[in-house]
């Protein structure tokens, strides 16, 4: 695929959350995925955020729009990947990708493992729709770093081989790995 270094990545952030689109909880974990994606990508980039509330269908339809209708290169998804009933980010995301990746989140709860034995409960995953790659991630800002340092040197790469936007990170943080010529 034919990379544009020059053009910045389109990243999405949407945080599922009932309380927090209501306005009852402040969203801790859209600012904290940004804050880690400002301080590890070093290449231009738009970041985008969204806040809705937990359920398969409005999940489906946000990502539907950010993949096909905004041409999000990435999106971050926060929240709703428990065991509780309303928590159907993973069935959501199922819905609309095309392939799916689940080195990622067999990656992710391995790392959290190591820091809290509820990790086993998380449902993280990850998959693409066209040009488009999604990940789903806890909520917190300390396991949202967990999790995003455990992965995040293969996304660069992968946003390569789908067609998306050039992604580099600053190898003092997270070095990208890319396979060499």
């Amino acid at each position: 695929m034919t990379q544009n270094p020059d053009r910045p990545a389109h990243i999405a952030i949407v945080t599922v959350s009932d309380r927090a689109a209501r306005g009852e909880y402040q969203d801790k974990g859209g600012p904290g995925a940004e804050d880690w994606l400002r301080a590890t990508i070093t290449s231009p980039m738009d970041i985008t955020r969204r806040i809705i509330p937990d359920g398969r269908e409005m999940v489906a339809d946000c990502l539907r729009d950010l993949a096909d209708d905004q041409g999000a290169d990435l999106i971050l998804i926060t929240g709703g990947t428990g065991p509780a009933p309303r928590d159907q980010t993973p069935e959501a995301m199922a819905d609309v990708i095309e392939k799916e990746l689940p080195g990622f989140g067999e990656e992710m709860r391995r790392a959290s493992l190591r820091e809290v034995p509820t990790a086993i409960l998380s449902r993280q995953s990850a998959g693409i729709r066209g040009a488009t790659l999604m990940i789903t991630i806890p909520g917190k800002p300390s396991a949202i770093a967990t999790c995003l340092d455990a992965v995040f040197a293969a996304v660069p790469y992968c946003l390569d081989l789908i067609g998306a936007a050039y992604v580099e990170t600053d190898p003092a943080r997270i070095k990208a790995f890319r396979p060499k010529p």
